[in-house]
This record gives structure tokens, C-alpha cells and sequence, in this order.
């Protein structure tokens, strides 16, 4: 390996790391249920194996999502579904790509349990902590009582609640700084809540109106996730994925439910385009049945908008 390549594998390292301590809990001060659910977070205690903790596949990184379409669990089992990013959860009403949690309490439980995921019984999470007495001092500490099923769950939910962001160049620039958006991502910013309608679905402070869609990636043959309809088995939920924040969205790929498409030009040429990629959906939503009809140069400028969603923390490293 010639001296180059290895000063540039170190910084892109280096910039990973960097990355990854920027949303690291400052020490200091007594501990707090956040502080306690960081070391929960990165604890390879809760599987069964010890080899996974839930940052495993939820890598800081990367907008606390995975490279992988389906993260591997214990036993190199993989996910049936694509692992998406945890930052700015703090104001979702449900959660998984389904819906099938009201809470990130309750979130944060399905992982440990899962047998395909970490696969640990959480009495047994409960008794690992307990014969653990680093373990045991913070939680007496933090809750003043030993660990149990409902405080583990509290302090991990209290550690992802703080895993906010809101300083992209988007945020910048909304907030008076007119140099903070390339001329490009101006342009694509008034493509997205304009002719391109990513407004319809995406809304709001972080990007989602925080509601179901079929985008067309059902078709009960080929692609069978029939999503939020495995929750309420009510026929019209069929196909039906919750519609993700697209804050931080340009480090998180590959993208949708089941990680088929690996950057933001395929979502954005899908999206342009849907019957190139998939005849046949069942129930796919009206509004994506008349093709944008967005030039290269759009599609350009629209991903040159969604890349300035993303947090300095990711990027400036």
C-alpha cells in the first residue's frame, strides 16, 4: 500500500470517529438516564452472544443508520428489514418501518429480544446489569434502584432523545444566512416543495408528516413486505411503510425499507420515474401515478438540496 492510500484511509477514518464522538454524551456532572442509556446504547452485554449492542447497526457515523440493505444480528442472521437512522426521533409518534411501536421505549425493546436481531431475553439484560457493578452503582444513582425491564428501556429512549441535529446548511440558511445553500440546492429546495411534491410526504422540521405510504414497493409477487398491513391487517394498509425524517438522509443509505435503492440519484429516479423500476404495485399511492417529469439537471439540483440536510457533525470533519 503506497503512503498516499494510507494517509487517506487514516483521515477518512479519522473522520468517522470524529463523526461518531460528536453526538458522545460530555462527561461531567452527575450521571443521568441519558448518560446511562449511552453506555446502553454501545453495550454488547444486551445480546445474547455479546458480540452486537444496538450501535452495531445503528452506526453514529452514518446518521445512526446501517451501510448494509439488511444489518446483520446475532449468528450473521440478517434483518428483514432496512435499519434506518435514530437521529431526530425525539418528536415521532411511532416507530419501525411498520409502525409497530407507539414509543422508543418500546422500541428500544424489540431489538434485544429479537432472536434474529440481538436475541436476549430481557430478564436475562436485567440480570447481566445486575451482576455487573459498574452497572449496578448507575442505576442505583440514575433511579435510585437496580436495573429493571422498564429503566433499562427509559435510559436508552432518554440517550436517543438526544440525538437531535439542526445544523446543516439548510438550517443555516433558513435562519438568515443566504451563502449557506449552493445555488444548485436553492434551486432543488424550491423543486422539492414545487414541482417535484416531495413536500406532500416530507414535511415539517425534520421531513415527515409522519404518516404511512404505499410508494409502490409491493406487488405481492416479487416484492412481499406487505408493511403496516402485518400491524393492523386491515387490507388498505397493504404495502404501506412509515414515510422516514430525510434530516442527515445523505449519509444513511442504502435507502427504503428493504435498502434496494444504494444512493440518493436511484431514490430520486424511482421517484421520477416509477414505472421503469416496478409494473404492477398494488395500491401505490395516486400521487406517484403521473411520472415528475424532472430533467437530469433537476434531479441534480433536488439531491443537491437533500445533501444540505445533513449536519455538520456528519461532514466537517
Amino acid at each position: 500500500m503506497n503512503h498516499t492510500k494510507m494517509i487517506f484511509i487514516f483521515m477518512a477514518l479519522l473522520c468517522l470517529y470524529f463523526a461518531a464522538e460528536g453526538f458522545r454524551i460530555k462527561p461531567g456532572g452527575p450521571p443521568t438516564k441519558a448518560v446511562l442509556g449511552e453506555k446502553l446504547f454501545f453495550e454488547k452485554l444486551l445480546s445474547k452472544d455479546q458480540t452486537l449492542s444496538c450501535a452495531s447497526c445503528h452506526l453514529p457515523q452514518f446518521g445512526f443508520a446501517d451501510t448494509l440493505a439488511f444489518s446483520r444480528g446475532i449468528n450473521g442472521t440478517p434483518t428483514r428489514r432496512n435499519t434506518p437512522g435514530i437521529t431526530n426521533v425525539s418528536g415521532r409518534p411511532n416507530f419501525f418501518w411498520d409502525g409497530r411501536a407507539a414509543t422508543l421505549e418500546d422500541q428500544a425493546l424489540q431489538p434485544i429480544i429479537s432472536p434474529d436481531e440481538m436475541g436476549l431475553p430481557i430478564a436475562e439484560a436485567v440480570q447481566r446489569l445486575n451482576h455487573t457493578e459498574s452497572y449496578r452503582l448507575l442505576f442505583r444513582q440514575v433511579f435510585n434502584d437496580s436495573a429493571n425491564a422498564r429503566n433499562i428501556l427509559q435510559a436508552i429512549a432518554a440517550y436517543e432523545r438526544t440525538l437531535e441535529t439542526a445544523n446543516s446548511p439548510y438550517d443555516r440558511y433558513i435562519n438568515g444566512d443566504d451563502n449557506a445553500l449552493t445555488t444548485a440546492a436553492k434551486r432543488g429546495r424550491m423543486l422539492f416543495i414545487g414541482k417535484a411534491n416531495c413536500n406532500n410526504c416530507h414535511s415539517g422540521e425534520d421531513f415527515t408528516a409522519d404518516r404511512f405510504k404505499n410508494i409502490g414497493l409491493f406487488n405481492g409477487t416479487t416484492l412481499l413486505d406487505p408493511g403496516r398491513y402485518e400491524v393492523t391487517r386491515d387490507s388498505a394498509h397493504l404495502g404501506l411503510f412509515k414515510v422516514p425524517g430525510l434530516r442527515n438522509v445523505a449519509v444513511t443509505a442504502p435507502y427504503m425499507h428493504n435498502g434496494m435503492f444504494k444512493t440518493l440519484k436511484d431514490v430520486l429516479h424511482y421517484y421520477n420515474q416509477p414505472d421503469s423500476f416496478l409494473r404492477n404495485s398494488i395500491k401505490r399511492d395516486l400521487s406517484l401515478n403521473k411520472p415528475l417529469q424532472l430533467s437530469p439537471g433537476e434531479l441534480d439540483d433536488l439531491e443537491a438540496f437533500l445533501v444540505s440536510l445533513t449536519d455538520d457533525r456528519f461532514v466537517n470533519h
